[in-house]
């Protein structure tokens, strides 16, 4: 996949791809028959296929003072879209400026002027524009005058009806259920980010934690989870099992929510490498503990429980 932080002045053989237009925040079940359309589509026309996004993404630049929310902030949102085998992903530097851009801007600007689109794939409930006035509609009648074809994608459900969302997942971390964000995922919920030095308390009681700080991730219930976390060896991924622990640890009196993961039955350095850590099921919620002996008895219990669920499958 190339990738291109730019719509100008693209090479003549990246022009007249065909597109799909979205924020795809968690890459879902939905999104990726929105990219899946447009790849087949480009197949068709013997074209080249193409995923246009934004970023950062446009809820932090119109409401900066929210709590995070993203799913899949930009490195891990690209990781998803190219294991889709797309031959390009063309990103948007979405800023103030870009938010004033009007719909008919951005269909002459960005899709005619910057990548000459020959076809559009879009969601049903795609908005762009000043004041989000572009919609599949506007993409409709822009194709119609200006010669580029245009897919609306409906709603995509699962057997139960349920519509694939990025808010259908974000509710489901909140409310402390994994294995329904990774139902409509289609993979599980991972958060990754680089090992920091935590305070290596658990280190003294035989269960020394991998500490990833949040950023501008969502977060999730806070409490301790089954796991399996992602160890780059060699440029190849290798999971491991493990528990751990998702909040502000309360019973040392921590401030700063961050995820503490433990890895079963390894002793790794894993100090400022990227980590990947799946949120594979919800084991309890986050509690204070009287003592750290007491906390050190959970931490037995919450193990034991891991290894279980994950054995289970």
């Amino acid at each position: 996949m190339r990738l291109y932080r730019h719509t100008a002045d693209l090479p003549a053989e990246e022009r007249g791809a065909v597109v799909a237009l979205g924020n795809f925040d968690g890459v879902h079940r939905g999104h990726q028959t929105v990219i899946g359309t447009a790849q087949r589509l480009a197949a068709d026309m013997g074209a080249p296929s193409a995923v246009v996004t934004f970023e950062p993404h446009p809820r932090s630049v119109f409401r900066p003072d929210d709590p995070p929310f993203r799913l899949t902030p930009f490195r891990v949102k690209t990781r998803h879209i190219e294991a889709l085998d797309v031959d390009q992903l063309i990103v948007c530097h979405f800023d103030d400026g870009f938010r004033h851009k009007t719909a008919q801007a951005f269909v002459d600007e960005v899709l005619i002027g910057g990548l000459g689109v020959r076809h559009v794939v879009c969601g049903y409930d795609f908005l762009f524009g000043h004041k989000r006035s572009g919609d599949p509609a506007f993409l409709l009648r822009a194709g119609r005058a200006q010669g580029f074809g245009v897919t609306e994608v409906g709603p995509v459900s699962d057997a139960e009806g349920g519509v694939y969302s990025s808010t259908r997942v974000r509710d489901a971390l909140v409310a402390g259920r994994p294995r329904e964000a990774a139902h409509v995922l289609g993979h599980p919920w991972e958060i990754e980010g680089r090992v920091v030095h935590g305070d290596q308390r658990g280190r003294t009681i035989g269960f020394p934690t991998a500490n990833i700080e949040l950023g501008e991730y969502l977060r999730p219930a806070f409490g301790v989870y089954a796991i399996r976390a992602g160890v780059d060896r060699g440029g190849e991924t290798v999971w491991l099992p493990g528990v751990a622990n998702l909040g502000a640890r309360p019973t040392v009196d921590g401030t700063v929510a961050r995820l503490e993961a433990h890895l079963f039955d390894v002793d790794l350095n894993l100090y400022d490498l990227h980590l990947r850590v799946q949120m594979i099921d919800f084991l309890r919620p986050e509690m204070k503990f009287p003592s750290f002996d007491a906390l050190k008895d959970q931490i037995v219990q919450d193990a034991a429980a891991a290894r279980a669920v994950l054995a289970a499958g």
